[in-house]
């Protein structure tokens, strides 16, 4: 069953028949019903399926911080679907079996954003992380903020902060998930502006781990 959201003659949204109604961003779409599938994916399409889906899992633990981190990214898409586009068009290595996202070329952020220099992250303490920056000189931007992101991926446990301390800050800190077995963190550091009209890039600063003692 459709529903008509402006009228007889306005778009509608569910399905007639073979057609199937729906919006993007405000502009209406109309889409046939697809055929059902009788042979199997050859194997370059079932290696894309399988592509996509692990794109799909990575991003998944982090989905409100590259909602935050991707939008604005084009003028119809952002958040999770451009993050997973980045991903897919950026960050694998290797095909079949040996096909891996390196987090090293994965983003969580992205725009066009100023990053300040000498970006450091160190373990403070057992379950802090602390990231240091270069304190700008300019005033415009001191009150940017800084995007904090911990990603353990093979546990799918992830900590961030989206609105952290501001620029002129120099530094914050962020708890990391207590465990009573190692995690390894993969960190990312970027800067939204005090607006919320943009953001900067992220940038990868490596591992840390919570190494139980």
């Amino acid at each position: 069953m459709a529903r008509y959201t402006n009228g007889i003659n306005g778009p509608f949204k569910g399905k007639v028949g073979t057609v199937i109604g729906s919006s993007w961003k405000g502009v209406p779409y109309m889409k046939s019903l697809p055929d059902k599938r009788t042979i199997p994916p050859h194997e370059k399409e079932q290696q894309n399926r399988n592509k996509f889906a692990m794109a799909h899992r990575w991003l998944k633990p982090v989905t409100d911080f590259v909602r935050a981190g991707f939008k604005g990214y084009s003028e119809k898409v952002e958040g999770f679907i451009a993050a997973k586009s980045w991903l897919l068009k950026n960050a694998f290595e290797g095909e079949g079996e040996a096909m891996a996202i390196n987090p090293s070329r994965a983003k969580a952020s992205y725009g066009d954003l100023h990053l300040p220099t000498n970006i450091t992250a160190i373990k403070s303490a057992p379950d802090e992380l602390q990231i240091t920056w270069d304190v700008p000189k300019m005033d415009d931007d001191a009150y940017d903020q800084i995007m904090i992101l911990a990603y353990d991926i093979e546990h799918g446990v992830a900590e961030w902060n989206i609105t952290g301390q501001f620029r002129n800050a120099g530094r914050d800190t962020l708890n990391l998930f207590p465990s009573s077995f190692e995690m390894i963190y993969h960190i990312y550091v970027a800067f939204v502006a005090a607006d919320r009209s943009r953001q900067s890039d992220s940038v990868y600063l490596g591992t840390v781990s919570n190494n139980p003692e």
